[in-house]
Formats: structure tokens, C-alpha cells, sequence
């Protein structure tokens, strides 16, 4: 006998060979939080613990095509980009949501993660691809998610402390998206990692622990991820911020070492126990 349709989430991000990020991040987190995951892959790195080696991008035509190929057929509840490679790809990764109704006033939820640069320090597209970015996707976004390194690249504005989180958010929200959701993990002489997001009127703290572990690679994807998991869900935004959090401070809680440095968060813990044998 057939089960219900469960809620779906499309992930348009670059793969990352390692699995702790990108779409196999965003695609497990999904999965554990009970939603279909949909993929729309933008590049192929090669990638382990010790860095970024190499990339190869995904032509435009077919990530946009992947995207409305999947739309079109089995319907999208809540979209999320990560990785977006170049100035081409976002652009056609913006028209592309345009015509199958994803992002803006109106249409699914949009999560705009602007990831800019791998955790190794990569720059993952250049200044080009910034300016449309600002351009293209910022104005349709229902939720920006950027860590306090992107804050700086999207405003020039420098986080050092939580007091200077509010006037990034602000100025954040002007660039167009409905909104903003500053994450505070790089803020490491915090004790607390409270997050903070706005939607242009009012200020939500989302304070978590900052646990002691070096393994935290893929923690922003986690919780874009998770965030766009709940949307798609039917929760509002605040309640998704709020599930994103939960579920990110979880998964950091139970990393794990593997490879010679960072290791991965953890999805392991939303897994079911195996029957005893």
C-alpha cells in the first residue's frame, strides 16, 4: 500500500567528495528531518579533510535544468542554494526559480546560504558572482543565512562581538530578503552561540551551547538545511529557525572525528537504534 506524498526540499549546491557538506550535508539532514530531499548540483569538488584539491562546475543550462526538471514534476515545498560556483550558474540558478515559482512574495520558500567560501578558506566564486548574488537572489530570498565571514563579503560591516550582530542583520535585510538569520558559530570567545534573526521588525535570539569539539564542518549547511526542512514542513520561519537551531546544535554536539583534521557534525543522532540481535 502507497504512503502520502511526504513534503519535499531541493538543495542547489556543490558536492562535496568528503561528504560533511554541501549536498550530501544539506540531502542527510533533510532525510532525518523527515522531508524528501531534491538536488540540483552546481559543482564537483575534490575535497577531503585537508582541503579543496580541485572543482569541476556544472554547466548552466543544466543545473537550471535540474532544478525545473524536478519542479516541474514531483513539486518542490522549500528550496535552499549553497554552493553556486559563478556569476553564469547564479544567474540562470535566478531565472530558473523565477519560472517554476521558487523564492519572492509569493512563491515556495527560499533559503539563500551564500556560501562564499569553503571552510578551508577556497574562494568558492569570485567578485562577479557576489555582485549577482546581491542582484539576483538576495531581493527573492525568504531567509538569508550567512555566517559572520559572509556578513563581512555581502556589507563590509566586521562582527566581532553579539552587540554588532543587530546592526549586521539590518543592514543585511536592506539588500531584499525577507529575512535574515545571522549565525554566530565564528564567534568562538562566546561562551553561548546565539544566533539572531530579524525579519525587518523584530529581533529573535536564538541562543544554543557552544560545545567544545574541532568537528564542526558542515554545521552551516545543517542548519540552512534543517531550516529549509521545517518550511517546507508548514512551519513558519521563526519556528524553522527555531528547528534549525535545535537540530544544528545537536549535530554538533555528536561530531565526529574523520580524516586528519575537521571532522563532520553528526546526523547519526536523529537515526533510530538498530533491534538487538
Amino acid at each position: 500500500m502507497s504512503e502520502m506524498r511526504p513534503p519535499s526540499a531541493l538543495t542547489i549546491a556543490g558536492s562535496d567528495s568528503g561528504g560533511a557538506a554541501g549536498l550530501e550535508a544539506d540531502l542527510r539532514t533533510f532525510l532525518t528531518c523527515g522531508v524528501h530531499g531534491l538536488v540540483a548540483v552546481t559543482a564537483v569538488t575534490v575535497q577531503n579533510t585537508l582541503g579543496v584539491h580541485d572543482r569541476s562546475d556544472i554547466p548552466a543550462r543544466v543545473v537550471a535544468g535540474q532544478i525545473e526538471a524536478v519542479a516541474d514534476d514531483m513539486g518542490v515545498d522549500a528550496a535552499k542554494t549553497g554552493m553556486l560556483a559563478s556569476a553564469e550558474i547564479i544567474e540562470a540558478v535566478a531565472d530558473a526559480c523565477e519560472r517554476v515559482g521558487i523564492g519572492g512574495d509569493t512563491g515556495v520558500p527560499f533559503v539563500v546560504d551564500p556560501v562564499a567560501a569553503s571552510m578551508h578558506g577556497h574562494p568558492l566564486f569570485d567578485d562577479a558572482g557576489l555582485a549577482v548574488l546581491r542582484e539576483r537572489l538576495l531581493p527573492v530570498a525568504t531567509v538569508l543565512t550567512p555566517n559572520l565571514d559572509e556578513v563581512r563579503l555581502l556589507t563590509g560591516l566586521e562582527v566581532t562581538g553579539r552587540e554588532q550582530m543587530r546592526d549586521a542583520a539590518v543592514a543585511l535585510r536592506e539588500l531584499g530578503p525577507r529575512s535574515v538569520l545571522v549565525k554566530s558559530g565564528h564567534l568562538t570567545d562566546d561562551p553561548e552561540c546565539v544566533d539572531l534573526l530579524f525579519d525587518g521588525t523584530t529581533f529573535v535570539e536564538l541562543p544554543g551551547p557552544r560545545h567544545d569539539t574541532p568537528h564542526t564542518h558542515g554545521a552551516g549547511d545543517a542548519m540552512a538545511s534543517a531550516l529549509t526542512a521545517g518550511l517546507a514542513r508548514g512551519m513558519s520561519v521563526t519556528e524553522a529557525a527555531r528547528f534549525g537551531k535545535w537540530y544544528v546544535s545537536h549535530a554538533v554536539e555528536h561530531s565526529y572525528p574523520m580524516g586528519a583534521k575537521v571532522g563532520p557534525v553528526s546526523a547519526f543522532w536523529r537515526v533510530a537504534d538498530e533491534p538487538a540481535r
